[in-house]
């Protein structure tokens, strides 16, 4: 059987796209302490120095916060979707525009500061501000806890807001009045850089419609376990950063 590594490092225009937390960071109780391995660095950067290659940063974290943990520099080779494909920072040009809607950004805040009302008090549930919406994370709560919290959260947003889109993550629930997901966010990616061939990855179930949406010519990647669109699955960060550095080796060799 074919190596699906080596075949797409033999496309002509590769686009890899990847999630950060959980992908290139381990999860951190607070989030914005999250920072990529050394090693997932290291394979970054070598895929960053491969010839016809793009990276880009495809996340559920709002495009300010993700520059932060993801250390991005104004003069960044690496393309950034930000909440769920929402918004894009573009090399060279900066932050693409997203469309604003006063009317949704007064119930955002509304609907944040009902979440936070109704959460108050409940020892270890954070309520996260997002750009199109608010996150709800749990990871340092009672499980007892993180099922009343997402519980009141969500009969505030079925009663406030029934057409926003909730999502599900590793100890977070995320509410949003934009409907972009990853699967979007990485087809207008390779859209905008010609991609012939594109590596998605991600651990998350957020990642999932991203994964199932590849074609033949792709290649998805899970981090962990569990049941996945993905073609390949590894079992922790250092070893899908040993795959990147493998991709970027095998690139960068004579075709």
């Amino acid at each position: 059987m074919t190596d699906p590594v080596s075949m797409l490092a033999r496309t002509p225009v590769l686009l890899v796209a990847l999630d950060f937390d959980g992908t290139l960071s381990p999860l951190e109780d607070e989030p914005m302490e999250a920072r990529m391995l050394a090693a997932a660095r290291d394979a970054v950067d070598a895929l960053l120095r491969a010839p016809d290659t793009t990276v880009a940063l495809v996340s559920g974290r709002s495009l300010h916060d993700l520059r932060v943990i993801a250390e991005h520099a104004d003069d960044s080779a690496i393309w950034l979707a930000g909440s769920h494909g929402a918004e894009f920072w573009q090399p060279g040009s900066g932050a693409l525009n997203a469309t604003e809607d006063t009317v949704d950004e007064e119930l955002r805040d509304t609907l944040r500061a009902h979440a936070e009302k109704a959460t108050a008090g409940m020892t270890g549930v954070f309520i996260e501000p997002k750009t199109f919406g608010f996150g709800v994370h749990t990871r340092v709560a009672t499980p007892e806890t993180a099922a009343d919290a997402n519980a009141a959260v969500d009969a505030i947003v079925a009663a406030e807001a029934p057409h926003w889109r909730r999502r599900t993550g590793h100890n977070i629930v995320e509410y949003a009045f934009r409907h972009e997901g990853k699967d979007s966010a990485v087809a207008h990616l390779r859209e905008l850089v010609g991609a012939t061939g594109v590596l998605f990855a991600g651990d998350d179930v957020t990642d999932e419609d991203a994964l199932a949406s590849l074609g033949d010519d792709d290649l998805g990647v899970h981090i962990g376990s569990r049941d996945t669109h993905a073609t390949v699955s590894v079992p922790d960060i250092p070893a899908f950063a040993a795959l990147l550095t493998r991709l970027a080796t095998e690139r960068s060799s004579p075709r």
